[in-house]
């Protein structure tokens, strides 16, 4: 890649492709959903993972210090005994959830089998038409 190109501008640590890799696997969508739709943003550790029945305990763990780190949820633990954890959304949190919610939308609307190949399309066409995110500026460069 030449210094100076476009594709130097899309950079690892660029804020879309940051967010993006939260997205790398199918858990982090499905718990920021799950969390909102089904605890109503707040749930206890144990009953957020007994709601997503097919994540292993691993995954499940992994997945939360990820967003935690990020930023979307708030781990609260308790002194109980045994010790017992919360898993709240974020005001970062919360606002994610509204595009995650439309892409759950569109795949209801468009789960039947040969729907999905004429919605796909339907969706490249209406995303030529969102604005795309701002490009990172490259380090010692002012936006």
């Amino acid at each position: 890649m030449k210094t100076g190109s476009e594709e130097d501008q899309w950079r690892e640590d660029c804020a879309p492709r940051r967010v993006l890799e939260l997205f790398s696997t199918k858990w982090t969508s499905m718990v920021l959903h799950t969390l909102a739709v089904r605890h109503d943003g707040t749930a206890r550790s144990n009953a957020l993972h007994r709601s997503l029945p097919d994540i292993s305990k691993k995954m499940f763990s992994q997945t939360l210090r990820q967003m935690e780190a990020a930023g979307l949820v708030l781990r609260t633990e308790y002194p109980t005994v045994p010790p017992s954890v919360d898993y709240a959304l974020t005001p970062l949190g919360v606002q994610l959830v509204e595009p995650i919610e439309l892409i759950y939308d569109w795949a209801r609307r468009n789960a039947g089998g040969a729907g999905c190949a004429a919605a796909a399309s339907d969706v490249a066409a209406a995303l030529r038409y969102i604005p795309h995110p701002p490009r990172c500026a490259r380090p010692g460069t002012s936006r």
